[in-house]
């Protein structure tokens, strides 16, 4: 949901109590003693794990050259040792974050200064998260010795520099955590970064892998090879194929004195970015620019799907991203225009995300004709044929997403072209089954749900199954919105590899919806069945696999190119969330197009691309 910056990224001026929770999750060293001023450099406070060795302790007139200072969000400013005091060891970094709260900013990039205070590990996140700990002195008092220094020389992280496997494997005795491990900085990517915590980085003129966001950040690589595509992005293809070359980009300087750059992936952000290496709750390690260059623009442009021919049936989904009738009329504009030129009109489109009448207005209302109707006029409005509709309204607040929005999927249809078969039409809480007409299969319920009284299904989306009769086919379609991934651990978490807690919800999805395709293929074994949504999973995931368990369902993805599969950037990886999948009666013998025309933008209508389906039943 939409943050300010400084709401992403809070510390507690109570520190002490942000200590305390770290102590009690295992994450820190509990002390209580003074460390001796002349022995303590920044290197021993890093020390040559995750977790300083002088966690909770006080220091004394800690030396280092400030250079860069934060006036916003997490407030503080970074100080890095000079070359005389660092030690020689790659695994222990020379600079270190001094948080100051809301204590006044006085210091300046180029002063050298003595700190003294006491050294925490901040989570951002909280220790629930996962999230590795940032070392810093809090509760600071700064004496400032001189001024107009010249700044420590950036470390350069290129190619070269940064390894290629992203992180070690975690630790058993400490349930996975890495926290405990000696850094190896020259094996692991995720070790260089933390190796480098705080200190001051480049990155050269990089491309840009991951689109300028609301929140004023981008991601570039430093690795132009590492799973590239022809768009530009680099593509998430395994657990194992982490993409350690990704590194987030912010800025020093407030965006009131100096507008950041707007850039979509493949554009290349020229002069690249200096400044310290942070780490955040967003994306982990991150180069906070007190020198940022410009984006040359690549011209990356949003593709348009051939229009499918007279025989072949075109399906598609869209996720609209909460889609109701109280956004503005350019969102709907936008969102149908897209749908009549860059998905050439398909015949029939699975939505989801659509919200009820009045959105997020938490007042009982689950109707979504209005919503419904606005869009189609809109398809209307931008040369579409008139699409008719058909859903299920939920439960008032049943389905999880947005208090009081109430999302669900829809079908759109053209009835110029396919025809639905209404039969019964189902309830919020009467499940739909499959049941036999002569040879044929069909639905009891058509539009229906699929098992809604099923657990997996608690406070999330139904699945939405109706039937579609095409040149005198019967294609049943299941359009889906599965459980989304939160509270999973980001890829630089402290566990390795991160926990993803959210997947044994959709793995219970996917078994009730892979049970269900059984069961029409158990009355027609060549029964045209077509799967679709926003699965909230990648291709190679276990929750599609248990879609495609015995051989019931295959991901259309697996038609295209590796370099091809992804329908969202998250975190400056191309990765699958949206997919299609198609029974054997569908055959072989279909065309699958992942139309990318929002994941890879600074400006979109949606944070999903869609995906469209043509074959010939």
């Amino acid at each position: 949901m939409p943050q300010t910056l400084s709401s992403r990224a809070p510390r507690s001026a109570a520190v002490g109590a942000v200590v305390a929770t770290a102590l009690a999750a295992g994450l820190l060293a509990a002390s209580s003693s003074t460390a001796s001023a002349d022995a303590v450099r920044i290197h021993d406070i890093q020390g040559t794990t995750r977790i300083s060795p002088l966690a909770g302790q006080q220091v004394t007139d800690v030396a280092g050259l400030v250079t860069g200072v934060r006036g916003y969000g997490s407030k503080g400013f970074w100080i890095q040792s000079a070359a005389r005091d660092a030690d020689q060891d790659p695994a222990t970094s020379e600079a270190v974050f001094v948080f100051t709260g809301s204590a006044p900013l006085t210091v300046k990039p180029g002063d050298a200064v003595r700190v003294s205070g006491t050294v925490g590990e901040y989570v951002p996140g909280g220790a629930a998260s996962g999230n590795q700990s940032l070392t810093q002195i809090t509760k600071p008092t700064v004496t400032v010795e001189s001024s107009g220094n010249a700044l420590p020389a950036p470390v350069t992280l290129d190619a070269k520099s940064v390894p290629a496997a992203y992180a070690p494997a975690g630790d058993p005795a400490q349930g996975g955590s890495i926290n405990a491990l000696p850094l190896k900085p020259r094996s692991y990517a995720l070790d260089l970064y933390e190796s480098l915590e705080g200190m001051n980085v480049r990155v050269a003129s990089s491309r840009v892998v991951g689109a300028t966001d609301a929140y004023n950040e981008l991601w570039v690589t430093v690795k132009k090879h590492e799973n590239a595509n022809r768009r530009g992005g680099t593509v998430y293809g395994s657990y194992g194929a982490q993409n350690g070359g990704r590194l987030q980009i912010q800025q020093l300087a407030p965006v009131s004195e100096r507008p950041f750059p707007k850039a979509n992936v493949g554009d290349v952000l020229r002069g690249g970015a200096e400044g310290p290496l942070d780490f955040n709750q967003f994306g982990g390690y991150t180069l906070v620019a007190r020198e940022l260059g410009t984006v040359t623009d690549k011209g990356l442009t949003r593709e348009k799907t051939r229009r499918q021919a007279g025989g072949e049936l075109a399906v598609a989904t869209y996720n609209v991203e909460n889609l109701d009738p109280t956004d503005p009329q350019e969102k709907f504009d936008a969102l149908a225009g897209a749908v009549v030129s860059n998905l050439s009109s398909p015949d029939i489109v699975a939505l989801e995300e659509i919200q009820d009448d009045n959105g997020a207005k938490n007042d009982g209302t689950v109707s979504a004709e209005a919503t419904l109707k606005k869009f189609t006029d809109a398809v209307v409005a931008a040369g579409g044929p008139r699409y008719a509709w058909r859903s299920v309204d939920p439960e008032n607040n049943k389905d999880g997403g947005e208090p009081g929005g109430n999302i669900r999927q829809v079908f759109l249809f053209n009835p110029e072209r396919v025809s639905f078969t209404d039969r019964a039409p189902g309830d919020a809480t009467t499940p739909t089954e499959v049941v036999r007409q002569g040879k044929q299969a069909a639905l009891s319920h058509s539009p229906g749900r699929i098992d809604p009284g099923n657990a997996a299904w608690a406070d999330s989306r139904k699945p939405l199954a109706g039937e579609f009769v095409f040149r005198g086919r019967t294609v049943f379609v299941i359009a889906n919105h599965f459980g989304s991934k939160g509270g999973d651990e980001g890829l630089p978490s402290h566990h390795q590899p991160p926990v993803r807690s959210s997947e044994a919800k959709r793995l219970q999805q996917a078994q009730a919806v892979n049970g269900f395709v059984k069961d029409l293929r158990a009355v027609r074994r060549d029964a045209d069945v077509v799967v679709l949504g926003d699965i909230n999973d990648f291709e190679f995931s276990a929750t599609t696999r248990a879609l495609e368990d015995g051989g019931a369902l295959r991901s259309a993805f697996r038609s295209l190119p590796r370099s091809e599969r992804y329908s969202y950037v998250y975190q400056g990886n191309s990765q699958v969330l949206d997919q299609i999948l198609t029974s054997p009666g569908v055959g072989g013998d279909f065309g699958y197009d992942s139309v990318h025309i929002n994941a890879e933008f600074a400006e979109q209508n949606s944070d999903h691309d869609p995906q469209v389906l043509r074959f010939r039943p």
